[in-house]
């Protein structure tokens, strides 16, 4: 029988998403050669530098020989994951995610959070680059996320049966973004910001309308993910830390262009030491 990623059969992620992400995760735990993971780390465009920063791989696997995983087609993200050693934890590194504005479904988006879940992983960080809406949040500087407002017009969690072998699609998001792993973070950097995170579909970038809405709203940071992936982790029980980097300055707030290019070279630049933060949390999160 062909493996999974190499042909077999894998479950329909619109029909059984727990089945395939358990099947992802077995392929995981077979090309890793790792039984169990701890945590999970979700890069964010532009963030592969800090992958080397965590630690060199022990394994390094396409996530096309994982079943489930639609390819990232999104300069800056790479289409693999990774298990390293982070302290006494295993980790998982997931060098780039899929978007709702590639056309992807919220199950596939959020395949990859519930397939380190099944994998053993109990606290998922995700990372972003974003927007910075409110004032004094400047490019290159990393804002721990809060909450978030998700305004991307879905959920992974719509359609889930009510009765089943998986929690109840009814989850508490009081505490989505764990004040505990906050904490940590600002442990080791007392500086750093906290702020609330719109995610919105994409993938043009937000009119000058549209970030006074948001502004008003209450939200510091704006972006197209993250947000549906922290629904996914925080239903299966996982904590959840969210870590935004200023990429650039919110339309209408500054005479600069919105460029992905320029998102991109931003990112890159401050990935490392987003990385070096990142690999003094982990090890301590259990």
């Amino acid at each position: 029988m062909p493996e999974i990623g190499e042909g077999a059969d894998v479950p329909d992620l619109t029909a059984d998403p727990f089945a395939a992400a358990d099947a992802s995760a077995a392929a995981l735990a077979q090309r890793t050669g790792q039984t169990r993971h701890d945590v999970a780390v979700v890069l964010g465009s532009g963030w592969a530098p800090a992958a080397d920063v965590l630690g060199g791989a022990d394994a390094e696997v396409p996530l096309a020989e994982l079943g489930g995983f639609p390819e990232p087609r999104v300069p800056g993200h790479v289409p693999a994951v990774r298990s390293i050693r982070l302290g006494d934890l295993r980790a998982l590194v997931f060098l780039g995610r899929v978007h709702l504005y590639e056309g992807h479904s919220p199950g596939a988006v959020v395949h990859g959070v519930r397939t380190a879940i099944a994998a053993g992983c109990k606290v998922i960080a995700l990372t972003n680059a974003a927007g910075g809406i409110r004032t004094g949040l400047l490019p290159g500087q990393p804002v721990l996320i809060s909450d978030h407002l998700n305004l991307t017009g879905t959920s992974p969690l719509a359609g889930l049966p009510l009765e089943s072998s998986v929690p109840s699609p009814f989850t508490d998001l009081s505490d989505l973004y764990s004040a505990r792993l906050r904490a940590l973070a600002r442990a080791r950097e007392p500086e750093l910001a906290e702020g609330v995170y719109a995610a919105l579909r994409g993938p043009q970038y937000e009119t000058p309308a549209e970030i006074r809405m948001l502004r008003t709203s209450g939200a510091d940071l704006v972006g197209m993910s993250t947000a549906l992936e922290a629904i996914a982790a925080r239903h299966l029980g996982a904590e959840v830390l969210g870590i935004s980097l200023v990429t650039n300055i919110a339309a209408g707030l500054s005479d600069q262009k919105l460029d992905h290019v320029d998102v991109l070279a931003t990112a890159r630049q401050a990935a490392a030491s987003i990385g070096t933060l990142l690999a003094a949390i982990l090890p301590e999160v259990t």
